[in-house]
């Protein structure tokens, strides 16, 4: 039975169509047919001319004359099978990668040209617009969010005690300048007098002159004998008389020359009483033109408070005032301040109008972190310290903003400052595509 076994495999071996299976065992069947290999029919040989009453024991087929292929192989034919099945979708993949990759290598050298962040917003010098006297309110002409010019009325404060205060400072600027006018007049008519009193010393001098000359000839006539005693001692007491009478007009006109001093200070009094008058009435007008409350400069009424016939206090709000003047401030990290420099072109989007391209350059670098200057700035020599990039505020000046959309403080900008002015290899292929065609 045994032997009758091995010659029905001894011939399925000899089978031209048996070929060894691999290593690993048959994937279908325990035998697979095919053609048979040269090394193994030369090695079979000799077994079909032994004589036929020898024994001849099943040979299974050498090993030597298979091996298992490597991987390496094996991933090259599944490759090269894989062109041969699908030459036209390997071309479409390669060409895609190719493009993939030169748009990747375009983008990074278009990206490596600006510095971006999203820790930016709109900012201003937003303002709270408050009376600067006391009173009821009686109009308010605009209302919330409205767009004001510089100069235009806010609100209107009840101004007739203001009138009432500025007509009394007016009197009293009229009552001082009236003052005024009347020491003018005292200093001419003094004046005056004083040119009478300087006409009477004159008239008093001329007159002792001739006392002086009569009692000196009476005196020697009455020496000689050719004249009495008496008339000499007449026109000697004569003299004396004319001597008292030029002291008494000196003496009038030093008291006129002092009394124009005198009224001179009272004009330099009343100057000053008039100079302080003028200020009550500037002050007075100024108080009247603060019952107008106006804008100082061109912008927006937010979050009005105002109405008519509230009693407003000096400094009570009456409404917030946002200017047209706005920014970004933008937070870059202090990684990205190398190369950013004042003056540098940016590119800005608004997320509440995200299809609007707003351009702007950055105006300066705050010399210090965002944290450097808050209320209660970061202690770092104290307790475990773990290093953190910090955040530096940037300002960047918007060159067109929107007139037609409100924007304000607080809401969220994306910039991009271009750091490299060099163009890049994107802006490059770009001229070089559009030339032909603005030639055409």
């Amino acid at each position: 039975m045994l032997k009758r076994n091995d010659e029905q495999v001894l011939r399925e071996v000899e089978s031209p169509q048996f070929v060894p299976g691999s290593p690993d065992g048959p994937a279908d069947n325990d035998f697979a047919y095919g053609p048979p290999r040269k090394g193994k029919l030369e090695a079979e040989a000799p077994s079909r001319q032994r004589p036929a009453g020898e024994f001849q024991s099943p040979e299974l087929p050498a090993e030597t004359d298979w091996q298992p292929p490597s991987p390496s192989a094996s991933s090259r034919e599944s490759r090269k099978s894989l062109r041969r099945r699908h030459p036209i979708a390997v071309a479409i993949g390669s060409a895609l990668f190719v493009l993939a990759v030169g748009g990747g290598y375009v983008y990074w050298s278009y990206a490596s040209h600006f510095e971006s962040t999203d820790d930016a917003f709109i900012a201003a010098r937003q303002i709270a617009i408050a009376p600067k006297v006391t009173g009821y309110v009686t109009q308010v002409p605009v209302t919330d969010n409205q767009h004001v010019a510089a100069g235009a009325v806010i609100a209107r404060i009840d101004d007739r005690d203001y009138r009432i205060a500025l007509e009394q400072a007016g009197a009293q600027v009229a009552a001082v300048q009236a003052t005024i006018q009347n020491i003018d007049a005292q200093i001419v008519v003094q004046q005056a007098q004083i040119k009478s009193s300087e006409a009477q010393v004159e008239q008093a001098q001329a007159t002792l002159v001739f006392a002086q000359q009569q009692s000196a000839r009476y005196e020697a006539l009455a020496r000689n004998g050719a004249g009495t005693v008496q008339n000499a001692q007449q026109y000697n007491s004569q003299l004396l008389q004319q001597q008292a009478a030029l002291k008494s007009a000196q003496a009038a006109l030093t008291v006129a020359q002092r009394q124009i001093e005198s009224l001179k200070a009272q004009r330099s009094s009343a100057e000053a009483n008039l100079a302080q008058a003028v200020a009550q009435r500037d002050q007075a007008r100024l108080n009247l033109s603060y019952t107008i409350v106006t804008a100082a400069q061109a912008g927006r009424v937010v979050n009005l408070t105002a109405s008519p016939g509230e009693f407003a206090q000096a400094g009570t709000n009456l409404t917030m005032f946002v200017p047209d003047e706005i920014w970004v401030t933008a937070n870059f990290k202090e990684t990205q301040l190398d190369s950013m420099r004042p003056g540098q072109p940016a590119s800005m989007h608004i997320d509440a109008y995200p299809k609007r391209a707003i351009r702007g350059h950055v105006a300066s670098v705050q010399p210090g972190s965002g944290t450097a200057f808050s209320l209660l700035p970061a202690e770092n020599a104290t307790g475990n310290y773990v290093k953190v990039i910090q955040r530096v505020p940037v300002k960047i000046i918007i060159d067109n903003p929107p007139a037609d959309v409100a924007v304000g403080p607080g809401m969220s900008v994306v910039p991009s400052v271009r750091i490299n002015s060099e163009p890049s290899l994107y802006e490059r292929l770009a001229s070089f595509i559009d030339h032909p065609w603005r030639q055409s």
